[in-house]
């Protein structure tokens, strides 16, 4: 029997138990694949050379808005093909259910992201409907809309001029993605700008963002860098960045996304450190006789240490490539579904860190039982004492 053999026949010598911990090591690392990859998004930003889309927001935040009066200038910006500007809603559909609403100008919408397909009649009603809305394929479907139909939508913001915050829409379309990435984003709502500045109570003739459509992406740097020298120590000073910035920037409004991700991952590596060397301890217990017999063939200390340090290797790295395997695919179908809004990729970094945490948890958990096993004294192992 070659060593390699020797080591997983020992590995496996309690089937059962090596298979739940086997278990408990591949869910450990498909949690940390997964974690890993959101950590990384977080915390990385988007390269601004090369992007097609920038967005102007508030220095301080995009819950601060900006006045219109910057929508002809942004316009007028060499290198700008198109703006388009939006406000965050609030919306909110029967018992509280948060829908993502915004107002926009149609047109501007419409040649802005071109990745939003709808009949041509619908982006025209869109334009001349008053009240009008529309909505992305998977909201409509969520909540079985239909174009024709009023929509009731109230405000947690934005009160009407009776003071009621509670606004009626008329559905013209329903709108989809060009392909199976932009399908996977159609979750959002829009309703037209004019109508929602006319009828609002306050903050009239303000937009939450911008967003400037590039005539060359590579001139991306230099745009945004012209837009926030222009308004540096005004009372409207900006913040100018991607696409994929401006979504992360959004969502860690809900909170410190890197250190959830780091207690999390802590958790789930103390509980495996608890649960993977209480299984090898146990198994060198058990053993204690044959390492005995081992040493008596003339096995040296050394490499009875290296068997049960091999043995808990193999264990986490079977584990450890499995979870690793699964994330990577369940980070493509996250990717597929979220698209821009959250690509998410459990990437060569994220392999690369495992595996250091492969190796850091196999020694963390298979040394003391290893150095057990290599300081046994023949006679008393065989003695059983």
């Amino acid at each position: 029997m070659t060593k390699t053999g020797f080591v997983l026949a020992n590995l496996f010598h309690k089937k059962t138990r090596t298979w739940l911990t086997l278990l408990s090591v591949t869910m450990a690392f498909l949690l940390f694949g997964l974690l890993q990859s959101v950590n990384v998004l977080f915390n990385a930003g988007a390269e601004i050379v090369g992007a097609t889309r920038l967005v102007t927001q508030a220095r301080v935040s995009f819950t601060q808005s900006l006045p219109m009066r910057m929508l002809p200038e942004l316009d007028a910006l060499p290198g700008v093909a198109r703006v388009m500007h939006q406000q965050w809603f609030g919306g909110v559909w029967q018992d509280n259910e948060q829908v993502f609403t915004f107002a926009v100008d149609p047109q501007r919408l419409h040649d802005v992201y071109p990745e939003w397909v709808m009949p041509e009649e619908h982006w025209q009603a869109f334009r001349d409907t008053r009240a009008s809305m529309i909505a992305g394929r998977i909201v409509a479907d969520k909540y079985g809309w239909k174009v024709g139909e009023k929509i009731p939508l109230k405000s947690n913001i934005f009160p009407l001029q009776d003071g009621t915050k509670n606004w009626a829409f008329d559905l013209v379309g329903i709108f989809d993605g060009k392909d199976a990435q932009w399908q996977g984003q159609t979750g959002s709502v829009y309703i037209n700008f004019d109508y929602f500045n006319e009828a609002n109570q306050f903050g009239k003739d303000l937009a939450g963002i911008f967003v400037l459509k590039l005539e060359n992406p590579d001139m991306a740097q230099q745009i945004a860098q012209t837009i926030d020298s222009r308004y540096e120590n005004s009372s409207n000073e900006t913040k100018t960045q991607t696409e994929k910035d401006f979504n992360i920037g959004f969502v860690k409004q809900l909170g410190d996304i890197g250190l959830i991700v780091r207690w999390i991952l802590f958790a789930v590596f103390f509980t495996l450190l608890l649960v993977v060397g209480n299984t090898m301890a146990q198994s060198v217990r058990e053993r204690i006789p044959q390492f005995a017999v081992l040493k008596t063939l003339g096995f040296s200390d050394r490499s009875v240490l290296t068997l049960v340090l091999a043995e808990t290797t193999a264990m986490c790295s079977i584990g450890g490539v499995i979870g690793l395997s699964l994330a990577t695919l369940l980070g493509l179908a996250v990717q597929k579904s979220a698209g821009a809004m959250l690509p998410l990729s459990v990437d060569a970094g994220v392999w690369i860190t495992g595996m250091i945490a492969i190796v850091v948890l196999s020694i963390a958990v298979g040394l003391l039982p290893a150095l057990r096993a290599q300081r046994l004294n023949i006679v008393d192992a065989l003695a059983g004492r």
